[in-house]
């Protein structure tokens, strides 16, 4: 008499058996991530941003306003997996007014063009309609103004100082030592998670790595770049390792919560562009308030 048939279990459909016909799963490496792309995609970027800050500053303001375009539209296809809809047009404008006036005008306009934003945000929202609906998408357009333009605007802030390039220069350079170091330790050496249930591939060792290459890199800018004292460079890239690290946890836990693995597919080995811009946002005013008081 033939056995039962066994009542299918959820371990099952956790992990399938593999038949004769089917091939094991290729098992994911240690990286994570497509390194030769995410490698070329680096190295493309700094290329253009380079090339953007060589002749004249206009154009570099132009690729910040750009960049912000599209991690705010990111944002809003990520937003709307929890029915929260964005107000695109008066996002977009006030990121343009954001950046244009911190160049123009300082951290005073920069504040102004946010305010008048947000304002914008919240009226274009309640003239399509009104109700819980309508505060929920304007507390998120309020959120995506404050996390993107207006933290990106301190970059551009930078730009407007006296050796503006260089300070610009110094806080990517210091920015990319922090995800080079993290993720070289990381790989190698990472035993130890620094936030498991937010990020479970962050670790200590990784952290310490951010700390160590971006310390030398700040170092560096200080003392060649600024003829600054190697203190302010110590300064910098500790506190570039912390505030990067506190940005991207931030971000992995939003995609938690939204259930996303990346917030986008345009750059590829790296995810999206917001997926570059978390840690550099939250960065840019520690950055730009230590280069305003000792430099």
């Amino acid at each position: 008499m033939p056995a039962p048939p066994r009542e299918r279990t959820e371990r099952d459909d956790a992990h399938p058996a593999v038949t004769s016909d089917q091939e094991p799963a290729p098992k994911q490496s240690r990286a994570g991530r497509n390194l030769p792309a995410a490698i070329l995609v680096g190295v493309g970027l700094l290329g253009v941003v380079g090339a953007s800050l060589y002749w004249r500053p206009e154009p570099f303001v132009l690729l910040v306003v750009l960049l912000l375009c599209a991690g705010l539209w990111e944002l809003r296809q990520a937003f709307a997996r929890r029915a929260l809809r964005l107000p695109m047009v008066p996002l977009f404008v006030g990121a343009a007014g954001m950046i244009v006036s911190a160049y123009r005008g300082g951290p005073e306009a920069l504040f102004v063009a946010f305010v008048l934003t947000v304002a914008a945000t919240v009226v274009w929202r309640a003239l399509d309609g009104s109700g819980l609906a309508a505060v929920r998408d304007s507390a998120a357009a309020v959120f995506a103004a404050a996390y993107l333009p207006f933290l990106a605007g301190f970059v551009v802030l930078m730009l407007a100082q006296p050796d503006g390039e260089i300070r610009v220069v110094l806080f990517i350079l210091l920015a990319v030592a922090n995800d080079t170091g993290g993720y070289i330790a990381g790989v190698l050496l990472g035993r130890h998670p620094l936030a498991p249930t937010v990020s479970p591939k962050k670790s200590w060792e990784g952290l310490a790595g951010s700390i160590v290459l971006a310390t030398a890199v700040g170092v560096l800018g200080a003392v060649y770049g600024l003829g600054e004292s190697p203190v302010l460079g110590v300064a910098l890239g500790v506190m570039t390792a912390v505030t990067a690290t506190v940005g991207d946890l931030a971000e992995s836990l939003l995609k938690r919560d939204l259930e996303l693995k990346d917030m986008g597919s345009l750059l590829p080995g790296h995810g999206g562009v917001l997926d570059r811009l978390d840690s550099l946002v939250i960065t840019a005013p520690f950055v730009y308030l230590v280069l305003s008081v000792v430099a």
